[in-house]
């Protein structure tokens, strides 16, 4: 995955294995990062290993 790919939403939920709702939930709250490109909604790579690791350092804490 390079960090400047952006994804589509079918991309990004089967990239984190979440569901539709589940994923337009994060980025509704500004937990996952997106860009609008006309009428199309894209999410950086890098947005998802972000959010990935702030996961994973919560569970830790």
């Amino acid at each position: 995955m390079r960090d400047d790919e952006l994804l589509t939403i079918p991309e990004a939920m089967a990239r984190l294995k979440i569901g539709r709702s589940a994923l337009y939930d994060l980025l509704r709250t500004r937990r996952l990062a997106s860009l609008t490109i006309g009428r199309a909604r894209r999410v950086p790579a890098h947005a998802l290993t972000d959010y990935i690791q702030r996961q994973l350092e919560e569970a830790t804490r």
